[in-house]
């Protein structure tokens, strides 16, 4: 039975035994005690998509609609300073356990998380698909925790492990050791270590713990930070017997200006690079640098229900080995309610995808809807 089966009758269990309930910014909370909630929301993402030369007859454009992301968010606290996380994806196919986070949380400097989560990585990992700025934020090659459908290396970013992560003034920390790729080729059954390190030269950024966003909204006011990133697994990926060590490093930007009239400047940009030589075996990865960069602006004043934002985005994969790739998107969001209600449109030209290696060469027009609670 699949997981989001067993957890409807759980959940409804609970707000109709425990406490009493109130609407947050974020769901529902239930309240036990007064040291003692729960919050549970909810995430979908779902577009259309048309793609050149991609219908069964490889001629006309395809037409198709997709379920991106179906998430539920529970979270909650059993006395101060001990919190947990809980949320669900449908992952390949089936309804599963997206995150699975006990924490410990005494202060803004030091808080350890241990369990299923986001392994500390690049602005783009850490944002997941509901916080970015374009709606195709992952067509550079990504960290292996999030590098295709294989369960042994993870699934969405996420990966079981420790995770030590605070701020000290404006200096944000995440650092981990994780279960990393576990496949044969991991003889020593060696773990991944990962972490991000980040200054904010402006306005703080405001997010739960060490996630992050690509934009504010104008919001958070003037906001400039850097992050540097980084993982490295020894001689887990390739083939038994001949085990490469993967390190990746990331450095990515985010710019946010709030104009004298309302209006919002963002630019955002990153540039990463892989060391791994690996590009066979169960999880083969990318080898080389990329980068992207991306500008929007956001004008002050409402279209109807919402805000426009219109945005230009290029992206450039560089492989040690084989054929460079690239993309470039042109989008607009319609804010109606900052990163919970949202409309995307957007066409994209180029052969980069996520992989980082080159794919079809073709033209996208993808119409996106976002909802949270």
């Amino acid at each position: 039975m699949k997981l989001f089966t067993k957890l409807t009758p759980i959940a409804a269990t609970l707000l109709l035994s425990f406490g009493s309930i109130s609407t947050a910014n974020a769901g529902a909370k239930l309240v036990i005690s007064d040291d003692s909630y729960i919050n549970v929301g909810a995430g979908i993402r779902t577009s259309f998509t048309a793609q050149e030369d991609a219908s069964p007859n490889g001629e006309s454009y395809s037409s198709d609609f997709a379920l991106n992301n179906s998430r539920i968010y529970i979270s909650g606290q059993l006395m101060e300073d001990f919190k947990f996380t809980f949320n669900t994806e449908e992952i390949w196919g089936e309804y599963g356990v997206l995150d699975a986070v006990i924490q410990y949380e005494p202060s803004k400097e030091f808080n350890v998380w241990v369990g299923r989560m986001l392994t500390p990585g690049d602005r783009i990992e850490m944002n997941g698909p509901f916080y970015s700025l374009t709606w195709n934020q992952y067509t550079v090659p990504l960290y292996p925790s999030d590098a295709g459908a294989n369960n042994e290396a993870g699934a969405y970013g996420r990966d079981e492990g420790v995770t030590v992560w605070g701020t000290l003034g404006k200096f944000q920390y995440a650092v981990g050791a994780f279960d990393g790729y576990n496949g044969a080729s991991n003889a020593d059954d060696s773990l991944l270590y990962a972490g991000r390190l980040a200054y904010s030269f402006l306005g703080m950024e405001n997010n739960p713990a060490y996630y992050t966003s690509s934009t504010y909204y104008g919001k958070a006011g003037d906001i400039f930070t850097v992050g540097l990133s980084f993982q490295t697994q020894a001689e887990a990926y390739g083939t038994v017997g001949d085990a490469s060590t993967f390190t990746g490093v990331a450095l990515d930007v985010l710019s946010e200006t709030v104009l004298d009239g309302g209006s919002v400047i963002t630019v955002e940009a990153e540039y990463k690079t892989f060391d791994c030589d690996c590009a066979t075996g169960d999880l083969p990865l990318f080898d080389g640098d990329s980068y992207f960069i991306t500008g929007a602006y956001m004008f002050a004043n409402k279209v109807g229900m919402g805000l426009v934002q219109p945005y230009l985005r290029f992206t450039s994969n560089e492989p040690t080995d084989g054929e460079s790739s690239d993309l470039s998107e042109i989008g607009v969001n319609y804010v109606i309610d900052g990163h919970n209600l949202l409309v995307n449109a957007n066409i994209t030209n180029g052969d980069a995808n996520a992989s980082g290696q080159q794919g079809p060469d073709n033209t996208t027009f993808t119409l996106g809807f976002q909802f949270q609670i």
